[in-house]
C-alpha cells in the first residue's frame, strides 16, 4: 500500500485525517495571543567585521550595541565594548547579571576572580563592584544580560546615576538618528 500524501495540518488529498510523524511534525496548534516574534540576530559574533553604526556610544572608548530590550520585564542584552584600559565604572546590581566575555579580560577589584575570553560569570543582585579592564588589553568585548538597573556609585556607595532597559533605548536611539539609521532602527530590539 501507497502512502497517502498529507497537506497542512495532517490532511490527506482525499480529506481524510492522516497521522502525522510526531518526531518531525512541526507544531500544530495556534500560538498565544500577543505572543512577541523571536529576534533572531546574526553573527554577533563576528564583532570586527560589524557595521561601527550598531555601536552606540555610552562614554570615550565605550559603546554597546543592543541585542534585546525587554521594555516589558526590564532587562536587556547588549555586547559592551572597550577600547581602552582602567577602571570602567563602579556600580550596584538591582538584578542578577550574566556575562559571556567574548574577547579580552576585565575583573572586579573587590574579588579575586578574571572574566577572561570564553568564560562566563554571574553577579547576583544587590552587589557592588568596581570593574577594571587591565593594562595590555586593547579591546575588551562582553555579552552582558542585565535585569533591572546599574546603579553608579561613589567609593562610598552615594548613587550617581541610574542605568537600566530604558536610559540604553534612550541612547540607542539618539544614536540611530544622528548615524542615520533612524530612531525607529532599534524598534527591532525592543519586546
Amino acid at each position: 500500500m501507497s502512502p497517502t500524501a498529507t497537506t497542512e495540518k495532517g490532511s490527506s488529498a482525499n480529506g481524510a485525517r492522516a497521522k502525522l510523524d510526531d518526531k518531525a511534525a512541526p507544531y500544530q496548534g495556534e500560538q498565544p495571543y500577543g505572543m512577541p516574534n523571536d529576534l533572531v540576530i546574526p553573527s554577533i559574533m563576528d564583532i570586527d567585521g560589524t557595521d561601527e553604526r550598531l555601536w552606540v556610544p555610552q562614554a570615550p572608548d565605550v559603546s554597546f550595541r543592543p541585542l534585546l530590550l525587554s521594555t516589558s520585564q526590564g532587562y536587556f542584552v547588549n555586547i559592551l565594548r572597550v577600547k581602552k584600559s582602567g577602571i570602567l565604572s563602579r556600580h550596584q546590581h538591582t538584578g542578577p547579571v550574566h556575562a559571556f566575555t567574548l574577547k579580552g579580560k576585565w575583573h572586579y577589584l573587590e574579588h579575586d576572580w578574571w572574566a577572561t575570553e570564553g568564560g562566563y560569570s554571574m553577579e547576583p543582585p544587590g552587589e557592588t563592584h568596581t570593574l577594571e579592564v587591565p593594562e595590555g588589553v586593547e579591546e575588551m568585548v562582553t555579552l552582558f544580560h542585565v535585569t533591572g538597573a546599574y546603579v553608579y556609585v561613589d567609593p562610598y556607595g552615594k548613587a550617581e546615576r541610574v542605568e537600566d532597559v530604558f536610559s540604553k533605548l534612550k541612547m540607542a536611539r539618539e544614536h540611530y538618528e544622528k548615524c542615520g539609521l533612524g530612531a525607529s532602527f532599534v524598534d527591532q530590539f525592543i519586546r
